[in-house]
């Protein structure tokens, strides 16, 4: 695949980055110290752990399969049926990312800041930025994301800071309490998000002006999620102790409480804006993706028709993939993380051991 957009290494570091942050950092400490308790924050090394594994694998199929996508380059490992039938799965999953993140928004955004309006609005009106921006093109996304993310940082910041001031550290014991196994449980829910960062790199890294930065570029982007991750769980744990797994958006309980009266009220609307801001450079990179997907498997070069129609379908499906928020939270924190497993880590890791094993054979052939 030839293209003439390009997108620098630190522009895919921040596309990476935001990817993630933009919704994990609310939703997160909740799962995870639903299954590790006290133990919560041990979770992350694992969880980042998995992130490697599948920046190793998408890394090394992307320098054996230069320019292309790995919706392409799954037909030539797999052959032309079965990597189109990979392809057809893909697309789904990225269909039901969408329809997920959408209601994900729209649940926020009337659980914290506008009940009174239908959600309808607030996902549609998102959509509407995010489709200019496909249409634009994946530099544009690229430059939002390169100054929308350090704005992300510059805000949390400072929470960190006065979340230090109402933190207990007796919140953190006994350590190792239940053993191991709580910890790897808790684990699951940010792994899923570590390997949904690094998959998109299948779909980005044609992209990438330098191809040789990929990979550090990419272990900087998972290192700098991890140590944010890090800091939101266990300063979480150590405002709102036992009561952070009975919150829906504990990180958000935790900046409500902090405030200063007089001074610096009303500090949600920080995360509101880091909230907002993240979901929608996320939605664009979703959608992008979704759009040349559907392009490549069916052959047409411009994927930019797709991007309405994808759009509006995705609006649909955000209505109708889930009844309510009880279900959508389930889904997040028991399904999703196995599925994402398979589907971001297990078959990436699969069409590597594929293309290895026909590589030698052929070898041994000549």
């Amino acid at each position: 695949m030839q293209t003439t957009e390009k997108i620098t290494g630190t522009q895919l570091g921040f596309l990476l980055f935001s990817f993630v942050v933009s919704t994990i950092f609310l939703t997160v400490p909740g799962q995870m110290v639903m299954f590790a308790k006290q133990d919560a924050w041990i979770s992350v090394f694992p969880a980042a752990a998995t992130g490697i594994l599948t920046i190793w694998a998408m890394i090394k199929l992307a320098n054996r399969y230069p320019g292309m996508t790995i919706i392409q380059y799954s037909s030539k490992i797999m052959g032309n049926a079965l990597g189109k039938c990979l392809g057809i799965y893909y697309i789904f999953f990225w269909y039901m990312s969408i329809s997920v993140m959408i209601m994900q928004h729209t649940l926020f955004i009337d659980t914290v800041l506008l009940p009174k309006t239908p959600p309808i609005v607030g996902g549609l009106t998102l959509l509407i930025f995010c489709s200019l921006a496909v249409i634009a093109g994946i530099e544009v996304i690229a430059r939002c994301g390169e100054f929308l993310a350090p704005l992300s940082i510059i805000f949390l910041i400072p929470l960190f800071i006065l979340m230090v001031g109402e933190a207990d550290s007796n919140q953190l014991k006994p350590i190792l309490a239940a053993g191991v196994m709580p910890i790897l449980q808790g684990a699951v829910t940010p792994a899923g998000a570590f390997m949904n960062q690094v998959f998109i790199l299948g779909w980005l890294l044609p992209y990438l002006n330098q191809p040789k930065k990929a990979r550090k570029v990419s272990l900087i982007a998972l290192l700098s999620i991890s140590i944010i991750v890090f800091s939101i769980v266990i300063l979480t744990i150590m405002v709102l102790g036992p009561l952070t797994p009975r919150l829906t958006y504990s990180f958000l309980s935790v900046i409500q409480y902090i405030g200063i009266v007089g001074s610096f009220e009303r500090l949600e609307a920080i995360a509101v804006s880091v909230w907002v801001t993240g979901i929608f450079v996320k939605i664009s990179i979703s959608l992008f993706i979704l759009s040349l997907s559907i392009s490549q498997l069916i052959g047409i070069r411009n994927y930019r028709e797709f991007v309405i129609p994808i759009a509006l379908l995705s609006i649909i499906g955000s209505v109708f993939v889930f009844k309510n928020g009880t279900e959508l939270r389930n889904y997040i924190a028991f399904i999703y993380p196995s599925a994402g497993f398979f589907t971001q880590s297990l078959i990436p890791l699969a069409l590597l051991m594929i293309d290895t094993l026909k590589r030698k054979v052929n070898k041994s052939l000549l």
